[in-house]
């Protein structure tokens, strides 16, 4: 299954509270739960101004629909064609 890295332009996403970041949360699985389980969200970083989100999808389709649903910005989504860290330089 496809991984994708959707990134969200959200002002002032650093300063957010837990309890905005909780509902946010919230809202986001809610939509998950509607959409079935062929999309799934596995963690997002918060930065100053954006939220990047790592999810699993079979398409970039579905994901525009999550973000839609849920009232969130998708503003870029990147498909994650390989992953490499600190033991790639061993091979």
């Amino acid at each position: 299954m496809p991984k994708y890295v959707i990134e969200r332009e959200v002002p002032g996403a650093g300063k957010m509270t837990p309890q905005q970041l909780n509902a946010i949360s919230q809202t986001s699985c809610g939509v998950l739960r509607k959409l079935g389980p062929e999309i799934q969200w596995l963690h997002s970083y918060v930065t100053d101004d954006k939220i990047y989100c790592v999810y699993i999808a079979p398409n970039e389709e579905l994901i525009r629909e999550h973000a839609r649903q849920g009232g969130f910005p998708a503003n870029r989504v990147s498909q994650i064609r390989t992953m490499i860290d600190p033991t790639t330089s061993e091979a």
